[in-house]
C-alpha cells in the first residue's frame, strides 16, 4: 500500500519553526508529539495503524493561529515513537542496547513503562505491544539523538533564550493530546472520568497559580471539563523550562483525542473546527495576559 505523503520520511525538516506573524511576545508553544514523518530506519515490526496510536495526530494544526497572537509555534516533524524529545537524552533502557551506552544512562518511570526516549512498546486497549524484535545498536540511537532529538531542543532553546533576552521573561505552552483508554494504560481501575483537558504544571512547580487557572476558567467557560495534574503532570520538557521565580512559567496542556479525531482512524472529526476556535480564542486570552504580566522593561 502507498504510504501518504504525510507519513513520509523528513530527515532534512525534523522541527518546523513558525515565526510571530503579529508582534512578538515571550510566548512559545510546542508540540513534540505531533510528528507524522516516519523514518526509513525505523525498523519496528508493529503495523503502521498501531504504532501511530502514539502520535499526538494534528496538535500543531489545531494550535496553528498561536503565531497570528505573538507566539513562536514549534512542531517536530517525526514521531516521538522514534526518539521522544519530551524525555531526557539519559532516559533510556540498557536492556534495549545491543551494546554499551558509552555514559551514564539515567532510566526513569516513563523508561519502565516502556515509553522513555526510545520506545520500547505500543499500547491499546491496555494490550502492549513491542515495538522492536531486536535490540538496537548504540550507533542507531545515537543517530536518532543527533538527527532529530538535538534539533528540536535546539530550536526550542533559542525561542526561549530570545525570549527572554528581549522580554526578560518567558510563557511557555506543552502542547499534547490524550488516548482515551490512558487511566487503561497506566493500570488504573479507580480513576475518575478521564476530563477533556488535563493541565499539568508538575505540582504547582512550573508555573504561576493564575496563569494556570487563567488557561482552566477558559476552557470551562467554552464547556470544557478540565483535570489538574491528573493524570497527567508533565515531564521532562516543563520541568526543565518553568522557574516561575526567574518569571519563566511552563504548562502543559493535554486534550482528550476523540473530541477532535478519531482515534482509529487518525482523522479529524466534527469536533475539529470547533476545537481549534476555542483555542483561537484562547490564545488571544493568554496573549492579552502576557502582554499585561511581561516585566517593563
Amino acid at each position: 500500500m502507498q504510504v501518504p505523503d504525510f507519513l513520509q520520511p523528513r530527515p532534512n525538516t525534523p522541527v518546523e519553526v513558525r515565526a510571530p506573524t503579529a508582534p512578538a511576545l515571550p510566548l512559545v508553544c510546542d508540540s513534540p508529539h505531533s510528528g507524522t514523518a516516519y523514518p526509513a530506519d525505523f525498523g519496528h515490526v508493529v503495523p503502521l495503524t498501531l504504532l501511530r496510536r502514539g502520535e499526538d495526530t494534528h496538535v500543531h494544526r489545531l494550535w496553528q493561529e498561536a503565531p497570528a497572537y505573538g507566539a513562536t509555534l514549534i512542531a517536530a516533524t517525526f514521531p516521538r515513537t522514534y526518539i521522544d524529545p519530551n524525555r531526557s537524552e539519559a532516559d533510556i533502557d540498557p536492556a534495549m542496547l545491543a551494546g554499551d551506552w558509552p555514559e551514564p544512562l539515567m532510566p526513569g518511570e516513563k523508561t519502565r513503562q516502556g515509553l522513555g526516549l526510545v520506545w520500547a512498546r505500543i499500547s491499546k486497549d491496555g494490550v502492549a505491544t513491542p515495538l522492536y524484535d531486536r535490540r538496537l545498536t548504540v550507533a542507531e540511537v545515537q543517530g536518532r539523538i543527533a538527527n532529530y532529538w538535538r534539533p528540536y531542543h535546539a530550536a526550542l532553546q533559542q525561542a526561549i533564550d530570545a525570549s527572554v533576552q528581549r522580554f526578560g521573561a518567558l510563557w511557555h505552552l506543552n502542547l499534547h493530546s490524550m488516548p482515551s483508554d490512558v487511566y487503561r494504560r497506566l493500570g488504573r481501575t479507580d480513576a475518575p472520568p478521564l476530563a477533556d483537558f488535563v493541565l499539568g504544571d508538575r505540582d504547582g512547580t512550573t508555573c504561576a497559580p493564575e496563569f494556570l487557572h487563567l488557561i482552566g476558567d477558559s476552557l470551562r467557560s467554552f464547556g470544557y471539563s478540565v483535570a489538574i495534574n491528573e493524570p497527567y503532570k508533565g515531564v521532562e520538557l516543563i520541568g526543565r523550562i518553568g522557574q516561575p521565580h526567574l518569571c519563566r512559567h511552563s504548562l502543559q496542556i493535554e486534550i482528550r483525542r476523540p473530541i477532535y479525531m478519531d482515534e482509529d482512524t487518525r482523522e479529524p472529526n466534527a469536533g475539529f473546527a470547533p476545537l481549534r476556535a476555542h483555542l483561537d480564542q484562547l490564545m488571544g486570552v493568554v496573549a492579552t495576559y502576557v502582554r499585561q504580566a511581561m516585566p517593563r522593561r
